[in-house]
């Protein structure tokens, strides 16, 4: 899975603990236990699902997993922009999923 790099940082580090994506058809079976391994550039990192949450809304998801576990350096009201900028109103209506992870050591 592709990451840009801010959010790639903050995974890799350990700083970001949820990965927000909206609910594809190739997600809708991610459980917990499997592993990801997300890149950016030649860059990668694997980690494994602790938890798989499903949400109607960006705004549900945020309220409920906390700003700072999705994006330890921004807002609420800049991670939903930025949120949307990625993910318009089409894409948000097949779902949100908040994936708790955790880094695994290669």
């Amino acid at each position: 899975m592709n990451l840009y790099r801010m959010y790639f940082d903050m995974v890799a580090s350990g700083r970001k603990t949820i990965e927000v994506r909206v609910c594809y058809p190739k997600l809708r079976n991610l459980k917990t236990g499997d592993r990801i391994r997300f890149a950016c550039g030649a860059h990668e990192c694997l980690v494994q699902v602790k938890r798989v949450a499903r949400y109607t809304s960006f705004e549900e998801m945020l309220d409920t997993e906390g700003p700072a576990n999705v994006n330890p350096d921004n807002s609420r009201e800049e991670q939903l922009a930025n949120i949307r900028r990625i993910y318009g109103p089409a894409k948000e209506a097949l779902g949100v999923l908040a994936i708790e992870v955790e880094r695994v050591e290669q």
